[in-house]
């Protein structure tokens, strides 16, 4: 056996020993950051992906748009946000989106983090990448405009302040010329604060000690240096304050040789040069001790990091044979520290709307699948609402993983999939959840006979309930209502696209018919029937699905497998046909929070596997299917 070998089957076993001691949060981390430092590699690679027997194709990575819109796709909008603000989202912010010297050493002339961001490739289906921008452009933050309209954006959209990474390095400090650029327009008027990223510059962009570019030389002498460097954003009327002190944060405080001292040089300077007092808090993205233990005010809770929820790479169909990154599962990400208590120290928590850093390492990245604006609004949502509510007003602050982390996949700014989605949500999650609404159905019936339409318009109609016909583009009359919309292609966009509009009304309830190659309108539900419908769909909030006839159960094929495994569906499907059935669209969650490109509906077997798949969508939701009931 190799010693790659005997060290993959001892690891497992080492992490169950040291699971099993009795050792507190923060000496866990400590000692799991140091031994991982020395001997990372023990850990054994992510398990490999799946692919057909021949391989993907050579084209493979390069059939997948990234610059078109996708369903639920978000256009900029106006909107009010309730005051006062029931929390300060602070979210974090990178500004290497410029040229300087350093980087040009490094990586080339002109390199910014866009060039990064440009050159990935999607690994395995369903992977988005490159993740392009939208409104703001490749932006050159040497252009002040720029942040501007960045603070502007952020502010319409209820964040309340950007925490900017500062990079210092014993006196030398990189990409500060953006954070001066801020600090000497006095028009922008969005608060902020600093978080010191004290690790080692590297190569690897992960701040290990592999291959260092520009390290730290951590000393007192530095500290006091450092405190005065950045005592003008201290000073600002726009820094943060908390309890109506400045914020300042350290990102990795255990790599200091004394954290405890350095707090204690940044206070006393701080009183002794006018900036009074200071509010200190350190990022959890390693270690998490008691903030107050090394002289600290408070912790920053830095999601993905401190978490480990359950790998997805075996079940990736791959294409990129070579990949050999590491797949995990955003939603329980979310779901777990979205109900994690407070400890009995100040913590402010974190929420992440996504993380993917296959940009900065190319093959081998990191992705966190699954991620939807829908689920990051309820994550922040519950956050604030919730896990924040016994916390006093003032100290409500919530940190935001990340602003514009293009490389890593962690942006709310707009981008060519899904425009303002990340924006939207961040509004709406600071409002609460509001009230389920009465049921109501709407009919969408799937045809392409124009003979029939007609009859099925006035049967409809007659119904006196929200109804859509969905007919090829080519069948739709001039003269034909609203009611009726043409698509192009399979209806499958159109339907979802209708769906995701009112994806957030959970009291809708869509009766879909497929009633294609019939003439006559034998399966419109009659009035009675609609009322028996939303009578029992009230009574059980459970039930998600109720078949109009029977389904039919069919063979499990690869397309049902690929498309289980893009839409994050936990079993392995049960494919059935389903001609009609009324749905609750709450229930069609894993669906929609897809967020499918028309382009990929548009293949051959597309429509008929995701309708086959309807009942193992609402299943995985967490909802029940009731027997099929006639509609007369």
């Amino acid at each position: 056996m190799t010693n790659t070998r005997l060290r993959q089957v001892l690891f497992p076993l080492l992490r169950a020993a040291f699971r099993a001691l009795p050792l507190s949060e923060g000496q866990r981390d400590r000692l799991r950051t140091r031994w991982l430092a020395r001997h990372g590699d023990w850990v054994p690679p992510p398990p490999k992906g799946q692919q057909d027997a021949s391989g993907p194709r050579p084209s493979a990575q390069l059939r997948w748009r990234a610059d078109e819109p996708a369903i639920g796709h978000v256009p900029w909008r106006e909107g009010i946000l309730p005051s006062p603000l029931p929390a300060t989202l602070v979210a974090f912010y990178l500004p290497q989106f410029h040229t300087f010297p350093e980087n040009d050493a490094w990586w080339g002339k002109g390199f910014t983090e866009w060039r990064n961001v440009t050159r990935a490739l999607p690994q395995f289906e369903g992977h988005v990448q490159p993740r392009l921008p939208a409104d703001l452009g490749f932006y050159d933050l040497r252009n002040p405009q720029v942040m501007r309209d960045q603070a502007r954006l952020a502010a319409e959209y209820g964040i309340g302040a950007f925490c900017f990474y500062y990079y210092w390095f014993s006196g030398r400090t990189l990409m500060e010329d953006p954070l001066r650029q801020w600090l000497d327009d006095d028009s922008i008027d969005l608060p902020f604060c600093l978080c010191w990223a004290n690790e080692n510059w590297a190569r690897r962009w992960d701040g290990r000690d592999d291959d260092i570019l520009i390290g730290q030389q951590h000393s007192a002498e530095d500290d006091l240096a450092f405190i005065a460097h950045i005592a003008p954003y201290l000073r600002d009327r726009r820094a943060l304050k908390v309890d109506g002190l400045p914020m300042l944060l350290v990102y990795r405080p255990h790599l200091l040789p004394d954290a405890r001292a350095t707090a204690d040089r940044w206070r006393r300077w701080c009183r002794d040069n006018g900036v009074g007092e200071i509010h200190l808090a350190y990022v959890q993205g390693f270690e998490r001790p008691d903030p107050r233990d090394i002289g600290f005010d408070a912790a920053v809770e830095f999601p993905p990091n401190m978490s480990n929820p359950s790998s997805l790479s075996a079940r990736q169909w791959l294409l990129n044979p070579d990949f050999n990154g590491d797949v995990r599962d955003w939603r329980e990400l979310a779901a777990e520290i979205s109900t994690r208590p407070l400890p009995d120290y100040p913590l402010y928590p974190g929420v992440n709307p996504g993380w993917d850093n296959e940009a900065r390492r190319s093959g081998r990245g990191r992705v966190y699948l699954h991620a939807s604006p829908r689920g990051y609004r309820d994550w922040l949502r519950t956050t604030v609402h919730q896990r924040l509510s016994a916390v006093p007003a003032e100290q409500r602050l919530v940190f935001i993983n990340a602003w514009n982390e293009w490389a890593e996949g962690a942006v709310l700014e707009p981008d060519a999939r899904l425009g303002h989605a990340w924006l939207q949500a961040t509004r709406e999650a600071l409002s609460p959840a509001p009230p389920p609404g009465q049921a109501r159905a709407c009919l969408m019936v799937l045809l392409d006979d124009p003979d029939a339409m007609a009859a099925v318009l006035t049967a409809a109609g007659d119904l006196g309930v929200q109804y859509r016909l969905f007919v090829p583009a080519a069948l739709r009359p001039q003269n034909a209502p609203a009611e009726v919309i043409g698509h192009a292609g399979n209806a499958l966009t159109s339907l979802l696209q209708l769906l995701q509009e009112h994806s957030s009304e959970g009291a809708l309830l869509a009766c879909w018919l497929d009633m294609r190659g019939n003439t006559v309108p034998q399966h419109i539900p009659t009035a009675g029937a609609i009322k028996k419908v939303l009578e029992e769909f009230t009574q059980r909030p459970s039930l998600g699905m109720m078949p109009i006839a029977a389904p039919e159960g069919t063979d499990v094929c690869s397309s049902h497998l690929r498309w289980a495994t893009r839409l994050g569906l936990a079993q392995r499907p049960m494919p059935r046909i389903v001609r009609a059935a009324w749905l609750r669209t709450e229930a069609l969650r894993p669906l929609l929070d897809a967020h499918l490109h028309p382009s990929e509906l548009n293949a051959m077997d597309a429509p008929g596997a995701l309708a086959q798949l309807l009942p193992d969508i609402v299943i995985n939701a967490g909802y029940v299917i009731a027997a099929a009931q006639d509609q007369h």
